[in-house]
This record gives structure tokens, C-alpha cells and sequence, in this order.
């Protein structure tokens, strides 16, 4: 089994708190973890504070990022957790049809979960996703 750690430069990133991507390879599986994307872009700066639809976008923009820079896709992943601030359920159909950009075919296993607040103030949406790629393809 072998184990990688990637923070790509097309993240942001946070290498005093977490690795943005860590992968782990055997049996011909790579398994690719990916820790939460927010809303913003590769130098932190936050899109339109208090606009969720934007901040959603922008946070699969950087699983998408991610998942590139491994050599995998989102019809790579197998589970995303997605934690959105003060959750109200007309939130869902917003999420809803950012997923559906993303996942226009077959849907991941998706946990949504309302929470008092995220990591940084402003940020409204932060989505976690774990991906597997035969390493035949």
C-alpha cells in the first residue's frame, strides 16, 4: 500500500491544518480522499459572501481541482459530505442542482448535514469527497 499526500497549487491551501488530497494505492485501487472544499478560489479569497448557489459551485469546481490533479473525475467519487451553515431546507434544492452539474448521470452516496459554522467566517458550504480509480483505466 502506498500512500500519497498532495496539496496542488490550484487549491488553496492550509498546510498548517490538513492535505487537500491524500491517495492510497494497492490492488490495483487508488482510493482518494479529499478534504473539505469551500468557497474559494486558489489564493482564499471567498466568492460573494452570503451567496450559496456560488459558494457550492465553487467548492465542486475545487473537488473537481482535486480529483484532476490525481488523475480521476467526479464520476470518480463514491461519497461526498457536504456541510452547509444555518441548513434550511430550501437549501437542498440549491445543492440539488449543483449536483446535478456535476453528477449529471449517476449520483454519488451524499450525506448533507447543517451546521453552526464552518472554519473560516463567510463560508456558507464545505464539501468532502472520497473517489476510487482502478489504476488500469
Amino acid at each position: 500500500m502506498q500512500k500519497l499526500f498532495v496539496n496542488p497549487e490550484a487549491l488553496p491551501n492550509w498546510p498548517d491544518f490538513f492535505t487537500n488530497i491524500v491517495t492510497v494505492e494497492g490492488n490495483g485501487v487508488k482510493t482518494i480522499y479529499l478534504a473539505g472544499q469551500v468557497g474559494v478560489d486558489a489564493t482564499k479569497n471567498l466568492l460573494e459572501k452570503g451567496n450559496l448557489k456560488t459558494q457550492a459551485v465553487q467548492s465542486f469546481e475545487n473537488v473537481s481541482t482535486a480529483l484532476a490533479t490525481v488523475g480521476a473525475t467526479t464520476a470518480d467519487i463514491v461519497k461526498i459530505t457536504i456541510y452547509v451553515v444555518n441548513y434550511k431546507p430550501e437549501d437542498a434544492m440549491v445543492i440539488g442542482e449543483v449536483i446535478g452539474k456535476y453528477f449529471p448521470h449517476q449520483k454519488p452516496a451524499c450525506s448533507l448535514i447543517g451546521v453552526q459554522s464552518l472554519a473560516e467566517d463567510g463560508f456558507l458550504i464545505e464539501v468532502e469527497a472520497i473517489a476510487v480509480k482502478d489504476m488500469d483505466e
